[in-house]
């Protein structure tokens, strides 16, 4: 099964076989539409001309990296921090990993050290390297002992709350609307606070 998280084909492909693509599309994943950030891997490889590479990507002169992120239409809505934010995220994957982004996951004993290393990355904060474990285990197969626990309550069972949850256009929908859902009830019980 691939994953379905950008509503096209190639760049679901790519995020399901390309580790670093799929890391990339996450760190992208905020404050822009999902399929959008999810998309994101796919059209860099289109203007690098060629795979997405953890050294190149590391060593890329910085300027030049921005302004390829930054042409219309942009691959993010901040795309100079964004394509530096991808930089660092490839430098510490060449500096703990050796370069390889799915050893993050391979090579963990267990779901608390995976979190660990997953909330470690560039643009990862604690909830949002829960939904990438709960992604990983849902969708990827990367079961390590404790996963669920670790991602919760992403990793529940049946859930309708993130990324990980959306396999076709329906569960996409499902996950919109409870995302709303929670925001409105934020707000109401701000504004109650108030």
């Amino acid at each position: 099964m691939g994953l379905y998280l950008s509503q096209i084909a190639e760049a679901d492909e790519l995020l399901t076989n390309d580790p670093l693509a799929l890391l990339i599309g996450m760190v992208l994943d905020q404050q822009i539409p999902l399929e959008r950030a999810f998309a994101a891997p796919l059209e860099l490889t289109k203007r690098l001309g060629r795979s997405l590479d953890v050294t190149e990507l590391a060593q890329f002169d910085p300027d030049e990296l921005g302004a390829i992120f930054s042409r219309p239409p942009a691959l993010h809505r901040f795309p100079g921090s964004m394509a530096k934010r991808v930089q660092a995220l490839c430098q510490l994957l060449i500096d703990q990993y050796d370069g390889d982004a799915a050893t993050v996951w391979t090579t963990a004993s267990d779901g608390e050290e995976l979190l660990r290393r997953i909330s470690k990355l560039p643009g990862f904060g604690e909830q949002k390297a829960k939904i990438f474990l709960a992604l990983l285990g849902k969708q990827l197969g990367v079961t390590t002992p404790g996963w669920r626990e670790a991602s919760a309550p992403f990793g529940e069972e049946g859930s309708l709350r993130s990324v990980a949850d959306i396999v076709s256009p329906e569960t996409r929908v499902q996950v919109r609307d409870f995302k709303k859902a929670m925001k409105a009830a934020a707000k109401e019980s701000a504004g109650a606070a108030s």
